[in-house]
């Protein structure tokens, strides 16, 4: 195991020793300090189901954060995580464009997402349509207090910060948008739920009039100099059940420069 998953593994052990799955930020860096890890403020992101240590995963458990440094070993590691549904052959499109100045720059999310929009694929993808002006919003945090099932578990939150990396609103329907370098076999599902209900709150609230929330990955791997990006539109059918994720479309799009 690497220091990460040593740090995770001692904490599950201390919180199951203790009989409270629950744990903060302070035990976290005591951990860390023991352990010799030194980034104690990434050891709660595990964004995917392959950097859980294997007693953790084997158990089924996963970690849930509660807000205000506080965190929580959760049962029902199936829901926490969600495979990326593979890209049949049907959904394979050749997009052809030319690069820009800037244009895969770097393997950034900001500049995953910035091509995506850019040369208009986003539009096709979600809209069917290269020319269609959806309203863009850019990076952002948050905070937001509210409560949760993962299957019959109930988790309450409370000032919850949450990063979104994209927005797009059209036609009534919001989008959160997320990116990530590389073709990671599965993700978190808080990483779109928790943005989902943000919009859901704010919506109840203010009577802002949305008609849908849905959340869509992007996702970027050069393969044989050619930028792949693969795209996923999942919406939740109950806002107060996590396991109610759903997908709604999927593309692989190959970006060809033109000659």
């Amino acid at each position: 195991m690497g220091k990460k998953q040593q740090v995770i593994s001692r904490l599950f052990e201390i919180c199951r020793r203790r009989g409270d799955l629950a744990f903060d930020n302070a035990l976290v860096k005591s951990v860390c300090s023991q352990v010799g890890f030194g980034n104690a403020f990434d050891v709660t992101k595990v964004d995917s189901l392959a950097i859980l240590p294997d007693d953790v995963r084997r158990a089924g458990y996963f970690i849930v954060h509660l807000g205000r440094g506080r965190h929580r070993f959760v049962k029902g590691v199936g829901i926490g995580y969600h495979p990326f549904e593979p890209i049949e052959d049907d959904e394979r499109i050749f997009w052809k464009y030319r690069r820009s100045l800037l244009n895969e720059l770097d393997t950034s999310e900001s500049n995953i997402l910035s091509v995506a929009s850019n040369q208009r694929v986003i539009h096709d993808f979600l809209y069917d349509d290269i020319v269609a002006s959806p309203k863009a919003y850019n990076a952002r945090r948050t905070r937001l207090s509210f409560s949760y099932r993962i299957g019959s578990e109930q988790i309450d939150a409370a000032s919850l910060q949450m990063e979104i990396d994209f927005t797009f609103e059209y036609q009534g329907v919001v989008t959160v948008i997320e990116g990530k370098n590389g073709f990671p076999p599965d993700f978190a599902v808080y990483q779109l739920f928790h943005p989902f209900r943000y919009y859901v709150e704010i919506n109840r609230e203010r009577n802002l009039g949305i008609q849908g929330i849905t959340g869509c990955y992007v996702l970027r791997r050069r393969v044989e100099n050619i930028s792949v990006l693969r795209l996923y539109n999942y919406t939740f059918d109950d806002p107060e059940q996590m396991a109610s994720i759903r997908l709604l479309k999927k593309a692989e799009y190959q970006l060809v420069n033109r000659k």
